[in-house]
């Protein structure tokens, strides 16, 4: 299968954010990764899959994955510092993803880490990867803003970017990072019991449907491939409620209210197909269609299926990834 969520750890851009490392503790007891005053502690990454690309391969192999997409650790997005030191982490960060790619290039692709608070310098650097470096697609967050600033998925200062990856015929994929690491968490209730690391992840895939959708996104750029991870987080338990909303809300567009719109948007974006269980999955494309469900792992990750789909599955994700990817 190949496998399109699959984050990679690199050695080369340790402490390359200046105070915010990044930076790995090898504690034997409790490995730490530290990002800014975010620590994520019980991980390890050096001497895994994360970061050994041997590693790496032997467990590909043992899985059943002939390919994978690597990605950036959402940890080190950095959407919220300032943006120069964001665009310099990026392309050195994109540099060295692309070292590491072209050493198995049968087995890996990689995917471009962006300074998404400055739409400009990420349409840029958007460019440089894909025309320079060969990365063929693009993986970020889906909250952004420089200190003091905020933008959203649907704000018309994204629209270049958008336009950049139509243009160069790349698609985006959205994942979330956790909360707090780039700046203050939003609800300290998330630090416990590890919330920011599974359940804030539905609310901002959500989220991020939402604003694509009723911000018009879609319909400037009809033409753009966006992927959400994690089947879209809350979109099976909420689909109700969002076709309601289409349908009684006032601010909603003539063009949304009309029978089947939102479900033809909906349509229009890509989902990585790493859910919680089969159950769900199941219910994904019962909700959205199967042609637009595509393999992904978290691969390493706590939550990695020990187990791949059934074969029939594979074979559907697989033709997906294929075409989101231009294989």
């Amino acid at each position: 299968m190949i496998d399109l969520h699959a984050h990679v750890v690199l050695e080369g851009v340790m402490g390359r954010a200046g105070g915010y490392g990044p930076e790995l503790l090898d504690d034997p007891e409790c490995p730490t990764f530290r990002v800014g005053d975010y620590t994520l502690e019980g991980v390890r990454y050096r001497q895994s899959p994360f970061m050994d690309l041997e590693l790496r391969l032997q467990a590909m192999d043992a899985l059943g994955i002939s390919r994978q997409l690597l990605s950036p650790n959402p940890l080190t997005y950095l959407h919220h510092i300032d943006p120069v030191t964001a665009g310099e982490f990026a392309r050195w960060h994109n540099d060295e993803l692309a070292a590491l790619v072209a050493t198995r290039p049968e087995r890996l692709l990689g995917a471009a880490q962006l300074p998404m608070q400055d739409p400009a310098a990420a349409a840029a650097e958007l460019t440089r990867s894909v025309s320079e470096l060969g990365l063929v697609a693009a993986y970020v967050g889906t909250d952004f803003g420089a200190p003091g600033s905020h933008l959203a998925l649907d704000d018309p200062r994204m629209d270049a970017l958008w336009q950049t990856a139509v243009d160069l015929s790349v698609p985006v994929f959205l994942h979330p990072a956790p909360p707090g690491v780039d700046r203050a968490r939003r609800d300290e209730r998330l630090g416990r019991f590890d919330l920011d690391l599974w359940f804030s992840f539905a609310f901002e895939e959500m989220l991020a449907i939402s604003t694509l959708v009723f911000g018009g996104v879609l319909d400037r750029h009809p033409s753009l491939q966006l992927c959400v991870s994690h089947g879209g987080g809350a979109l099976v338990a909420l689909i109700g409620k969002l076709r309601r909303v289409a349908e009684t809300r006032p601010w909603v567009s003539e063009e949304l209210r009309a029978p089947g719109a939102l479900d033809q948007r909906l349509g229009m974006l890509w989902y990585d197909a790493h859910v919680s269980d089969p159950e769900v999955l199941a219910a994904l494309g019962a909700t959205i269609g199967t042609d637009r469900l595509v393999g992904g792992t978290n691969f390493a990750g706590w939550d990695q299926p020990a187990r791949l789909p059934q074969p029939d599955m594979v074979d559907l994700l697989d033709a997906n990834s294929r075409r989101l990817l231009r294989l």
